[in-house]
């Protein structure tokens, strides 16, 4: 309590002591004291909070749109550009006029909330709790700051099916996708009610996932595994050569991607304190770990180390320590992001090829799979023995099966959701381009533009 919090609670007390005999006043002064005791927003906090948001704003656009933007090939590079921007503001949009409402808005039952649709009732004045007593953000801060994870998740979802998918189709799919699968989910696992009945399903059971193990990237990565089916593979898949037409931006994209991301995993603190900084120095050694492992990988694969690897290999690596960003220790992180440098590029380059599925821009060998290693990795990075924050009572082997359990339901549920959002959408919009605009290329055929004019 700051010093003025502690003068203003000592004078309402003195206040009703001199005057408890006189019933009136004591009326007048009853709401000063309840008004002197009600959380004041820290302006660090919610600075702090401000700048995260923005940080997974550029994520986005750019960040992510450049990164995947640079793997296709250069005649669909546009509508790469086109869907992600797309996406992001149809998410924004729907975030404010339901989606706050359907995961967070207010106690219903394990799987969704219900209330606060159009942001009713929120004002500049409404606070949200912390993980600190006592301690809160503005409202609209953390309104701003979930529609961002919003936004991200869905369009991390295209990354698996570019350079065939109708742009109709992929405004169809997110309308029904952030309803029917993103929204429950965000509330299962991050909801926290006034009793057991309305706490989300996933949070009620005690599962660690500090910023989106299983509400973004296991989500995404399901979602991407169903749509590559539904909608097909790619003309030419596996006969024709499809390489990255530019790694510069893949790079730079990969950059802003790793720069906004102190903002998605230190963020979710809600707070600027230490667990913050846990996050914060999480995310650089999983992250550098990533690179070096999918390198190394690559070479005893009997490939040369690439950009394009150590790109997949940072993603990979953020991946995995989401989750555990707040529940390890660096050295742990350290180990989830080597685990899922090995694994993601073992999978990416072996198993994808003979499972043959076509799954453009790995999103399920990178964030599928990175967010499975990480939900359930999360659990032995609490141990003290990684510099993780477990106390004396804590079980591993209670806790590995809340998370492999977690897992489990997000995995269904995001899988069977997606199929019914992808299936509507390839009914009413046909699913994917012809033939004669994918060999021409979106860029002209659905937006009749190119990336590239020379």
């Amino acid at each position: 309590m700051t010093f003025a919090n502690k003068m203003a609670s000592s004078a309402g007390a003195v206040g009703l002591a001199l005057f408890a005999a006189l019933p009136a006043w004591a009326q007048d002064a009853a709401p000063a004291v309840a008004e002197a005791a009600t959380p004041t927003p820290d302006k660090g906090d919610t600075a702090w909070m401000m700048v995260s948001t923005v940080l997974v704003m550029a994520m986005i656009v750019p960040g992510l749109a450049l990164f995947y933007g640079g793997l296709v090939r250069t005649k669909n590079m546009a509508s790469v550009l086109t869907q992600i921007l797309a996406v992001a503001a149809l998410a924004m949009i729907m975030w404010v006029m339901f989606g706050y409402g359907l995961a967070f808005g207010g106690d219903a039952n394990q799987f969704i909330s219900a209330g606060k649709y159009f942001l009713a009732g929120i004002t500049a004045d409404s606070n949200v709790a912390t993980f600190t007593d006592g301690v809160v953000i503005p409202e609209f801060v953390f309104i701003a700051f979930q529609m961002t994870f919003s936004a991200i998740t869905v369009a991390l979802v295209l990354g698996g099916l570019v350079e065939r998918m109708k742009f109709s189709a992929v405004m169809v799919f997110a309308i029904i996708w952030l309803t029917l699968v993103y929204y429950p989910i965000a509330h299962m696992v991050w909801y926290l009610g006034g009793d057991d009945a309305s706490t989300g399903l996933i949070f009620g059971w005690g599962a660690l996932d500090f910023a989106g193990g299983t509400v973004v990237h296991i989500n995404a990565g399901i979602a991407a595994l169903v749509g590559c089916f539904i909608i097909g593979k790619r003309t030419g898949y596996q006969k024709e050569i499809m390489a990255p037409h530019s790694l510069t931006m893949t790079l730079i994209g990969t950059g802003l991607l790793w720069v906004g991301w102190f903002g998605f995993n230190a963020g979710s603190a809600l707070e600027a304190n230490g667990t913050a900084g846990l996050a914060l120095i999480n995310t650089f050694t999983a992250t550098a770990a990533g690179v070096l492992f999918w390198m190394l990988t690559e070479r005893a694969l009997g490939h040369k180390g690439s950009l394009l690897g150590a790109c997949s290999g940072a993603i990979a690596g953020l991946v995995a320590v989401t989750p555990a960003a707040g529940n390890s220790g660096p050295f742990g992180a350290i180990l989830l992001g080597a685990i899922a440098g090995v694994l993601c590029c073992w999978f990416v380059m072996k198993a994808k090829p003979r499972l043959g599925f076509d799954d453009s821009l790995d999103v399920f060998g990178i964030h599928g799979l990175g967010g499975l290693i990480g939900s359930v990795l999360t659990a032995v990075t609490m141990l003290p023995a990684l510099g993780g924050p477990a106390g004396d009572d804590y079980v591993l082997g209670a806790q590995l099966w809340i998370q492999i359990k977690s897992v489990l339901v997000a995995i269904v549920w995001s899988g069977v959701g997606s199929a019914i959002a992808f299936s509507i959408a390839k009914a009413v919009t046909g699913g994917r381009v012809t033939p004669e605009i994918e060999r021409e290329g979106l860029d002209l055929g659905e937006h009749g533009e190119r990336a590239y004019n020379y």
